[in-house]
């Protein structure tokens, strides 16, 4: 079947795929309401077609016919020049904390077993987290992955705050990646490989998905892409500690956790709440790094502590991990982040800059002499 649409919406979009049926329940995927999220991404003389499939159940196999026979679809229509199918599951058998449980005791979060998914090509594996959103964590991430690659590493980023994706604005990237051997192939830019949500998505389209949904989004973005051998890979994990910090818990073997933290003690509890998580599933805290340690004034170069300054330091201190080191705010920090250039990448001279890297040689000192360890298996009891 071949559509014609001079403007395409998502009323094509969504016709196109009414033709494609269930091959066992014999309905289309529209009348089984699998579909959802479909965004239509315009570059230039391209529209890039990106839609969720709910499967509810079935095999891999079936999984693939969808994939297959959907994306051929919605490819049919007259302007669309590419498509790509994101697989999620309402019916997921991974355990979920549900919010009005009670957080659980310490022996509640068991590790055992064997990681879900082959990672030993993705090298090391970093998490960067903080408690709460808004302490710079996005920016840390991206400057600290630019600074082991300044080191001589293959490394990768990925964005995996799903619900507020910041790693596209950061490093000026809006193209979608391409599909080769069915995996998607990672952008590129400062000599980093990058992945993220935000790519698959308009900039202002709200991702609104189910814990479930979420936990397979952040599966593909680790199978379905073609990283490559990577010495590192830098993972820039959504604050909280919630569905996604499981996921990627359970089934990836994580070498270590950085935490960032501003100095005020309002991002101190927070900070606490990730470093317990972590700790209870048995993934070492790398340190502690304190971002938004005192403002220099580009005038006149004093500083001010704004948010208080020691704080993350002293907490690194009382809880007996290492203290990685003070990022300070500046406005060039600022300009190039707003700018998608982050300023590691392009003043390495700088003192943020020299900041970043000195944070850099600590965490990979420390993960270097340390094997890759096995992902823990989380269980939640009420």
């Amino acid at each position: 079947m071949f559509f014609k649409s001079k403007n395409l919406t998502k009323a094509d979009i969504e016709k196109a795929l009414n033709a494609v049926l269930h091959p066992v329940k014999g309905q289309s995927l529209m009348a089984l309401k699998m579909i959802s999220g479909i965004v239509l991404k315009r570059q230039e003389k391209d529209t890039v077609v990106t839609f969720v499939v709910d499967m509810r159940d079935g095999d891999e196999a079936l999984m693939e016919r969808l994939r297959e026979v959907s994306e051929k679809a919605v490819l049919s229509i007259k302007g669309v020049t590419g498509a790509r199918a994101i697989f999620t599951s309402s019916n997921n058998d991974m355990p979920v904390a549900r919010h009005h449980a009670p957080a659980p005791a310490p022996h509640s979060a068991k590790p055992h077993g064997r990681p879900h998914m082959e990672t030993r090509h993705l090298g090391k594996i970093i998490a960067v987290l903080s408690g709460k959103g808004g302490v710079g964590k996005s920016t840390t991430a991206a400057n600290l992955a630019c600074a082991l690659a300044q080191k001589g590493l293959r490394v990768g980023l990925l964005d995996a705050d799903v619900y507020g994706p910041s790693v596209p604005r950061l490093f000026g990237l809006t193209s979608k990646p391409e599909t080769k051997d069915n995996k998607l192939v990672p952008l590129e830019k400062y000599g980093l490989k990058i992945m993220s949500i935000g790519f698959m998505v308009e900039e202002e389209t709200p991702v609104i998905w189910r814990g479930a949904m979420v936990q397979t989004a952040l599966k593909q973005m680790l199978n379905d892409v073609n990283w490559g051998p990577l010495d590192t890979l830098v993972i820039d994990m959504p604050p909280g500690t919630g569905d996604a910090q499981l996921t990627l818990a359970q089934n990836v073997p994580m070498a270590g956790a950085v935490i960032v933290s501003t100095p005020q003690d309002l991002a101190l509890i927070d900070a606490r709440k990730a470093i317990a998580m972590f700790r209870r599933v048995e993934i070492p805290i790398l340190g502690l790094i304190e971002n938004m340690s005192s403002f220099i004034c580009p005038s006149c170069g004093t500083q001010s502590d704004i948010f208080g300054h020691g704080g993350a330091k002293h907490e690194a201190e009382r809880i007996g991990e290492p203290f990685l080191g003070e990022i300070p705010l500046t406005m060039r920090l600022r300009e190039t982040s707003d700018a998608g250039t982050p300023i590691t990448a392009i003043e390495p001279a700088d003192v943020i800059s020299q900041s970043y890297q000195a944070i850099a040689g600590k965490v990979w000192e420390k993960l270097s002499g340390s094997p890759q360890r096995a992902a823990p298996k989380i269980t939640i009891e009420d």
